[in-house]
């Protein structure tokens, strides 16, 4: 198959690369650009740990295929601080200790940012349904719960 030429925003810097019809937007991100936030988890969209920004919108990049960033904006963790609540997102979480190994941090983050950015004032059954892609094998999800919603509060 004949490779593409792609191009899309990547934390506000525009890259352009070459790629395979068949190549994972995870496998890119993380082998050819040295993004490290979105991690290898379960490689089948379950269990959340890939998870990145798209125009906006959580995706898990472990079921993109590259050629679908054409154009896009991807966010990841590495430039998703100057989003207006990633960082009190970060600070509260650890603040509350919501995390142990860290392992599912930035997709839960990403996703309560996207969250957080459609909704000011969730509540904790729409904190709960926009986490609930992400596997936490830690600390059960309260901690998780309770420091998003903490975040809303001040």
């Amino acid at each position: 198959m004949k490779p593409h030429n792609i191009q899309f925003s990547l934390n506000g810097e525009k890259v352009s690369l070459q790629v395979e019809p068949s190549d994972v937007l995870l496998d890119v991100l993380r082998g050819r650009l040295g993004i490290k936030s979105p991690k290898v988890g379960c490689d089948r969209g379950d269990c959340g740990t890939c998870t990145v920004l798209m125009n906006g919108k959580t995706i898990r990049s472990c079921l993109a295929l590259a050629v679908e960033a054409d154009g896009a904006e991807i966010v990841t963790l590495e430039g998703a601080n100057s989003r207006p609540w990633t960082q009190k997102l970060q600070k509260t979480f650890h603040k509350k200790n919501a995390f142990q190994c860290g392992f599912c941090a930035p997709g839960v983050i990403l996703s309560a940012t996207e969250l957080l950015e459609k909704n000011s004032k969730p509540t904790a059954h729409d904190i709960k349904e926009a986490i609930a892609g992400n596997l936490c094998r830690c600390t059960g999800y309260e901690p998780i719960v309770e420091a998003i919603a903490e975040t809303v509060k001040g």
